[in-house]
């Protein structure tokens, strides 16, 4: 390496914009590669790629989340860029860099292609790894999620957590509905549109779960002599057959009567009883089913009644993108 070789500040701050790096790392590299730009920058990226690989085994669990949606707005991209501390990760130049990816990301329906997508010449993949040695993190993209729809919304909160939001049609003042909804999937954590979704299998499993948890919580509670918690036989929607529904409905009937209410006055009561039932016995659908879910913004109605109140338009999917 020639120790002679002068490079003026012009050619260092071409290097920095074009790779990121310092000042310092820059003119080094400069030097080091005799003033040949191109040299300089695989000096760096080698670099980069000797950082990568001491810390390949370290967690991306910082970063910056990320969506972007397309100019018609039928299709969005949430990421995160994943790095290993919350200092990087509110980096102005890091989160920066974010959103240029996700611009990129937008084009790509996996993120296998998006690594493999052009970025200034490399690949997206080998830009992680020539930042990884300018910032001295790991980095990487911890999450991928791509959605199209006849209409498609964003939120995201504070770059921690991306959410995109789907609707069948663009109805009038279908970005505020997008927007509330797409806010509740980041707020609440759905994991599923519908009920109709569950899996047989996954709701007999939850079931046997949660009514262990409640067993349990009640022997200590039978303990201190207090008031012990309902088990319910059932935690979902999907449980809840025509037959059972029917059978909630007689012993509502003989409560009421029971009591010694007059039969004339059932039909006013019974609506009540019914829905506290189905709300006792759907607790999975209300913590996991984006419609089943009470709207954060008035939670007297669930996200259906909400969105039903836009006309003629549903939820299509959505999307959660989650640093950590």
């Amino acid at each position: 390496m020639s120790t002679t070789v002068k490079v003026t500040a012009a050619e260092v701050n071409k290097l920095r914009q074009a790779t990121g790096a310092g000042m310092m790392d820059c003119k080094k590299a400069l030097v080091e590669a005799e003033g040949d730009f191109d040299k300089a920058i695989g000096i760096l990226r080698k670099k980069g790629q000797k950082v990568a690989e001491k810390r390949a085994d370290r967690e991306s669990s910082e970063g910056a989340a990320i969506a972007k949606i397309n100019a018609d707005q039928t299709a969005g991209v949430a990421i995160v860029l994943g790095c290993e501390t919350d200092f990087v990760g509110k980096n102005e130049n890091f989160v920066a860099l974010a959103n240029q990816l996700a611009e990129v990301a937008l084009n790509y329906n996996t993120k296998e292609e998006f690594l493999a997508a052009n970025f200034g010449g490399i690949t997206v993949a080998e830009k992680l790894t020539e930042q990884t040695g300018v910032i001295g993190e790991k980095l990487d993209i911890t999450a991928f999620e791509k959605l199209e729809a006849p209409y498609v919304g964003a939120y995201v909160h504070i770059n921690k957590i991306a959410a995109l939001v789907g609707l069948s049609a663009k109805v009038d003042n279908a970005e505020t509905l997008v927007k509330d909804v797409a806010m509740q999937v980041a707020s609440m954590g759905a994991t599923t549109l519908s009920y109709k979704d569950f899996d047989p299998a996954y709701i007999a499993s939850e079931t046997e779960a949660r009514i262990a948890v409640i067993e349990k919580d009640n022997e200590e509670l039978a303990r201190l002599g207090k008031t012990l918690k309902n088990v319910p036989k059932y935690i979902s929607m999907a449980q809840l057959t025509p037959e059972v529904l029917a059978q909630a409905e007689a012993d509502a009937k003989a409560e009421l009567k029971a009591e010694g209410k007059p039969e004339q006055i059932w039909d006013r009561i019974l609506p009540g009883k019914m829905e506290r039932f189905i709300s006792d016995n759907t607790t999975l659908d209300q913590e996991k089913c984006l419609l089943d879910q009470n709207f954060i913004k008035d939670e007297k109605q669930t996200v259906a009644k909400y969105v039903a109140s836009y006309g003629e338009v549903e939820i299509t999917g959505f999307k959660r993108a989650t640093v950590g």
